[in-house]
């Protein structure tokens, strides 16, 4: 099958591209310096900083001396000392990159190694929106916050009458007021108001029906050192109490309320696992599974059941599988765990099915074989009626090292490699006849073969160390004759090839001028030129740029000209991963905008050009930026029907559409870099396989077609 060409691989890639990038970005709110949002520029920034892109009000990007644990650290102490406080988020304590709050502003901190530079760090700003605001009291320790609900706990210094004194103060001036037990039942029939604690105080606080907030718990109980623990959550009586169904995972129930979910296996592995996390209590999210594992006829044993406030385990069984559920609580969550394995009986069921379907896979395919093989033999007999038997001449002029028969099409010859190939109307046999008659005078000997019948004659000649293998095959209405070996090589087939480069060199060795408005460069005297970039719905500013271009120059000429170029335009070039060999060329740079890569190589007499740019401030407002030294996979499905790919031991399913515009799905994956295979499987057609390699800080589109072929793109 031909490759698709480089204009059909550039459609196809701005089509790829916009498609992923209105499906990471409907919905969202993209940052903008406005009302809630911290103006990154105005914050402090490490010694020596050099910005590495344009500024932007809710991202900045720089690059320091030293290594990244050296960078971590040193931010960290300059925002502390600049009034901002450090927090984590619940179930990331391990993260790589830092968060802090001051006052209703969020901000993100993540670094990198510089672009070529190993000495240095890249340290990136980001502005984080508090969407759920709680005070911080000033010297907490062991912050642990959720911007985007109101999660919080930390060491606070002081009392329990002090730190309730702060709270009831600070949410008061943020719009809460205090929530009474009458009032909680008045809206919540089943509310529990305790607010008696060992060892503490608890108080409740409601908002205002509109701003559509939950009412939040605030829990102190007292510690060593005078100091206290602060825990505050949205109250339980306001949370569900009878948990909806959201989408199915692998055929297991997933309930909608979720902040993480995911699988391992599927419904055809030995064993799979699925787990998630809930913003639910306990029994809410017990009686759902209890509820949907039974409408799925899975049977919960009584035997090994313990269920107790804080944590639940429980047996289940079914046709073909057990199950193993747990449930555990952390912060303001439920950590669900559901463990399954197939029984034995059913292992020994499905090896007996497979054989089954093997054997008669096996059976139905030497059928259909044997049914082709015959219609094949007559159709070529018939066909053959139609071939020539007469004896051929040698056509006169030739300059091939052996004959060629009157009567050949098509001719291609390449002396350099060797290799002789036409279509003749006449059949095997006269061509097989007409060689082995027309070489023998020419001294070659035949050498015996055990091909040679009506349909195929391979042949084998040698003669004075050089040899010749002739294949002649019928091919329809036509015959094709194939030659190759060192007796088809010419002694000046590189004399001539090199006489046709150094016609080349005059017009390669001209200066080239580059076009004038080209957004990236390129010289005017070129074949092909296509830009592709990738841009946010609503704005024009691309996240990546990717430049492809065929120039008739050599392409020493053709770096000479980029590297002029790049330098007018800032671009910095890393030498210290520089690759240019006579035939190809690989440049680092690092652009005002971000890093960039410059590709060189020969096809055809030409040199071929791919300049490729990431703009990371772009790409992170439309979450298309990976995380820090992390690779991004966003995968969609094109066709109309539901289709699932495996890959990294995890099976996500694309509903159809998936990852499209017009969906509210957009499934994404941050892989470390590396290679991975994947499985693709569309319903009714056979899994298809494929791999992928992920480089640091790139972002891959992995987009399906109806029949589960794969069209992966890099879209930053």
């Amino acid at each position: 099958m031909p490759a698709p060409s480089r204009r059909y691989r550039a459609s196809a890639r701005r089509y790829v591209l916009t498609a992923l990038s209105l499906a990471l970005i409907a919905g969202a709110s993209p940052a903008r310096a406005e009302s809630g949002l911290v103006d990154v520029n105005q914050l402090p920034r490490l010694p020596g900083a050099q910005e590495t892109t344009d500024s932007q009000p809710d991202r900045v990007i720089y690059t320091v001396q030293g290594v990244v644990p050296s960078a971590v650290r040193s931010v960290q102490t300059l925002m502390t000392d600049n009034g901002w406080m450090r927090y984590v988020r619940p179930l990331e304590e391990t993260t790589s990159g830092l968060l802090f709050k001051k006052g209703g502003y969020g901000l993100s901190v993540s670094f990198t190694q510089a672009l070529g530079r190993p000495d240095r760090s890249a340290v990136y700003y980001a502005a984080n929106r508090i969407y759920a605001d709680v005070p911080f009291p000033l010297g907490a320790t062991d912050i642990i916050y959720d911007e985007r609900r109101p999660y919080f706990g930390c060491t606070a210094p002081g009392s329990i009458d002090a730190n309730l004194d702060f709270f009831n103060r600070e949410l008061a001036a943020a719009g809460w007021t205090p929530l009474s037990a009458d009032d909680a039942r008045t809206r919540w029939p089943n509310a529990a108001i305790d607010d008696k604690i060992d060892n503490g105080a608890r108080a409740y606080f409601r908002r205002d029906d509109r701003d559509r907030q939950s009412p939040i718990m605030v829990s102190l109980r007292r510690l060593g050192d005078d100091k206290t623990a602060v825990d505050i959550r949205v109250a339980p009586f306001a949370l569900p109490q009878d948990l909806r169904a959201g989408p199915d995972m692998d055929g297991l129930p997933r309930p909608d309320r979720i902040v993480t979910a995911g699988t391992t296996g599927n419904a055809a592995s030995e064993h799979r696992e699925a787990h998630a996390t809930v913003v639910a209590e306990m029994p809410a999210v017990l009686a759902f599974y209890r509820r949907e594992l039974a409408a799925r006829g899975w049977k919960e044993e009584t035997k090994g059941a313990v269920v107790t406030p804080d944590e639940a385990s429980l047996n289940f069984t079914a046709p073909e599988e057990t199950g193993a559920l747990k449930l555990g609580r952390k912060y303001d969550l439920t950590l669900v765990s559901f463990v399954m394995q197939v029984t034995p009986s059913a292992l020994a069921a499905r090896a007996r099915a497979k054989k089954q379907a093997d054997d008669d896979f096996m059976k139905d395919a030497m059928s259909m074989a044997t049914e082709l093989i015959a219609a094949d033999n007559a159709r070529r007999a018939q066909q053959s009626t139609t071939l020539s038997d007469a004896p051929l001449h040698a056509q006169a002029g030739k300059t091939t090292p052996i004959p060629v028969p009157e009567g050949a099409e098509n001719v291609e010859f390449d002396g350099s490699d060797g290799k002789l190939e036409f279509e003749s109307a006449s059949s095997v046999k006269a061509l097989a006849g007409f060689y082995r008659g027309a070489l023998k005078p020419l001294g070659w000997k035949t050498q015996p073969t055990v091909i040679n019948n009506p349909n195929m004659a391979a042949l084998q000649f040698s003669k004075g160390g050089k040899s010749i293998s002739i294949t002649v095959m019928q091919m329809g209405a036509k015959t094709n004759v194939s030659a190759n070996g060192s007796g088809l090589e010419m002694a000046d087939a590189g004399t001539n090839a090199a006489s046709d480069d150094q016609a080349a060199a005059p017009a390669a060795a001209k200066p080239l001028e580059a076009e004038p408005d080209s957004a990236l460069p390129v010289p005017k005297d070129h074949t092909l030129s296509s830009i592709t970039t990738g841009t946010l719905p609503g704005s024009d500013a691309p996240f990546r740029r990717e430049l492809e271009a065929s120039i008739p120059a050599d392409l020493a000429s053709v770096l000479a000209f980029y590297r002029a170029e790049l330098e007018k335009r800032g671009w910095k070039e890393a030498t210290d991963h520089a690759i240019t060999k006579p035939d190809r060329a690989e440049l680092a740079f690092a652009s005002p905008d971000g890093p960039a890569v410059l590709k060189l190589g020969r096809q055809k007499n030409e040199t071929t050009v791919n300049l490729a740019q990431k703009i990371p401030a772009a790409a992170a407002k439309g979450d298309v930026l990976p995380k820090p030294g992390q690779s991004r996979l966003m995968l969609g499905n094109m066709g109309p029907t539901d289709a699932t790919i495996t890959i990294n031991k995890r099976t996500i399913k694309l509903v159809a559409g998936a990852g499209g515009p017009q969906s509210s799905q957009h499934p994404a994956l941050d892989l470390p870099p590396g290679k991975y295979k994947y499985v693709t499987k569309v319903a009714g057609r056979t899994g298809k396989s494929g791999q992928i390699e992920l480089g640091a800080d790139d972002a891959w589109g992995l987009m399906l077609g109806p029949d589960g072929d794969v069209l992966a793109l890099q879209a930053y």
